[in-house]
């Protein structure tokens, strides 16, 4: 139970600035994800509520993963940078400001795993 303990108190330590990235921007994909469901044209949004939910679930399970110390974090990392600049791209065609804020927060997400993954 000890060596448990103490390796996730490493991970986290390892991975802190990351999983605070990570956990930021599955925040603003989620935030996005229901603001753009209340737009008057759901229906034009719909690419973007899409990468929305593909963009939060990504980063929701890399912040996990990383706190359990998967030993793929650079292949997960690799995958979320992916989806976070797809995400970011979708959100930064749209005005609205949830979709700015999120495109801001993927692009940052994207760079971190892209370092990461390297």
């Amino acid at each position: 139970m000890i060596l448990l303990r103490r390796n996730l108190i490493m991970s986290h330590e390892k991975y802190g600035s990351m999983i605070q990235t990570l956990h930021e921007c599955m925040t603003a994909c989620n935030h996005c994800y229901d603001a753009c469901l209340k737009e008057d044209d759901v229906k034009m949004m719909a690419d973007c509520i899409r990468m929305d939910r593909e963009c939060a679930d990504i980063c929701g399970f890399l912040e996990q993963a990383l706190v359990r110390g998967t030993p793929f974090a650079s292949e997960l990392a690799q995958a979320c940078a992916t989806i976070c600049e797809a995400c970011g791209n979708e959100c930064k065609n749209h005005d609205h400001k949830h979709c700015q804020d999120c495109a801001e927060a993927c692009f940052k997400c994207a760079e971190e795993c892209k370092k990461l993954a390297a």
